[in-house]
């Protein structure tokens, strides 16, 4: 049976796509070899680019994690955990409205162990594994959004967002631990995790420069965390955060980077023990500091590359750095950095492999240490993690990752974590 439907493709396309392709996993999908195809599923024999063409985009991806606490942490033991991600995104022209207008969804779907549970950090060891919604298995729509392009250079967005699928620093393989470093202090800058939901209503724009880079924007959230519901019962019943950020495009030694600066303030009303889906510090407390309303924090990010492929702009490694300050109560951190390497395979001859190693050092505010000195003694949390994301196929990356941690909690040793991810493009 053939499953080519040529009268949703182009006519170029159904000429390629004849009676061989009587399944979307042939090693052969419309022409593409099955080991050189971006995607495992290829083009569904024409049906991907159709759609495409429609203004229907899909993004999908299976990421697996296997890892193990082999000395210190709270326990030594290995877990397995795996996730599936599904993006859409709809170009509005495309599909009958008008110029300008962009609709993108994000589901997921998280499944298995967490190992962050076994760790006795604060932060998570695995930030992939915790996210929409702590270490539970859970299926969540944490994105839906649109924008509008009101010139070439200005974008507005409203509607639920999911804040880190835009927060992406160079080198560092992106915020959400997925395709680069998994500890939660090398993603992005702890000193965000009080007041800067995972999933939340918000609106806000976004100034783009001549190279369509972002140099200003400037939003603001609910500070409901709402990745499993829709959150309108909770519609700004807490307060609002805004968040302003400026971006400095540089070409320091003639090569890109970016000197960035941002800030948030918060109206809502928090205690630094309030869970959220980045930590939960209440483990073993029983005193817990009075609420208190209003949380800032003011941070700065750079990056700068040190290496760029001349036949390939995309492919080059290069250094980064955050360091972030906020209010020592409510917020549970009142500083944090972090410093390292990253990037494209510096010897060039494995151009899909990344990798990247960093150190960091988390500040536990003084309120948050002097709840429990005695039956739960906090101290800074601090580390250094190092991986390597082998490019086996376009559509498969196999990472080892390593980290060095010495956990928050006291009572937990320095741990040593090992851990296999694999991500499949589907």
């Amino acid at each position: 049976m053939q499953v080519c439907l040529s009268a949703c493709l182009p006519q170029q396309a159904a000429a390629q796509c004849d009676a061989s392709c009587d399944s979307l996993f042939e090693a052969s999908d419309c022409g593409s070899s099955w080991w050189e195809r971006s995607t495992l599923s290829g083009d569904w024999c024409g049906l991907r680019s159709c759609l495409e063409d429609k203004g229907y985009t899909w993004d999908i991806y299976n990421t697996n994690f296997y890892s193990g606490i082999t000395t210190g942490g709270l326990e030594q033991t290995f877990r397995y955990r795996g996730r599936v991600d599904m993006l859409l995104s709809i170009d509005g022209k495309k599909v009958g409205l008008w110029d300008g207008l962009t609709f993108n969804l994000h589901g997921e779907s998280v499944f298995g162990s967490s190992i962050n549970q076994f760790s006795g950090t604060i932060l998570p060891v695995s930030t992939a594994q915790i996210l929409p919604d702590g270490n539970r298995s859970v299926t969540a729509l944490t994105n839906v959004t649109f924008t509008q392009a009101l010139s070439e250079s200005v974008l507005v967005q409203a509607g639920k967002i999911n804040t880190l699928d835009g927060f992406v620093q160079p080198f560092t393989g992106g915020a959400n631990g997925i395709d680069g470093f998994q500890n939660l202090a090398l993603c992005f800058n702890p000193v965000l995790v009080l007041a800067f939901p995972y999933s939340c209503f918000g609106a806000g724009m976004v100034v783009l420069d001549e190279n369509q880079e972002a140099v200003f924007s400037a939003f603001v959230y609910d500070t409901n965390n709402t990745p499993t519901v829709s959150g309108f019962d909770t519609f700004f019943d807490n307060g609002v955060s805004t968040f302003v950020s400026g971006t400095l495009p540089t070409k320091f030694l003639n090569k890109p980077g970016h000197q960035m600066v941002y800030g948030l303030y918060s109206s809502g009303t928090y205690n630094n023990l309030d869970p959220n889906p980045y930590f939960d510090p209440s483990g073993g407390l029983v005193l817990a500091n009075p609420d208190k309303t209003g949380s800032w924090l003011l941070a700065y990010a750079f990056d700068q590359a040190l290496y760029v492929s001349p036949d390939d702009p995309t492919h080059s490694w290069g250094v980064f750095g955050n360091l972030g300050i906020a209010d020592d109560n409510p917020n549970p951190f009142n500083w944090a950095a972090n410093i390292g390497i990253g990037g494209s395979n510096p010897l060039g001859n494995r151009p899909q492999d990344t990798f990247g190693i960093g150190y960091f050092y988390t500040g536990v505010s003084e309120p948050l240490k002097q709840l429990a000195p005695i039956l739960l003694p906090l101290r800074d949390e601090k580390g250094v993690e190092m991986f390597y994301n082998v490019g086996v196929t376009p559509w498969c990356h196999v990472t080892a990752d390593l980290q060095v941690v010495e956990p928050s909690r006291e009572r937990a040793d320095t741990l040593l974590m090992f851990g296999l991810r694999a991500k499949i493009d589907f």
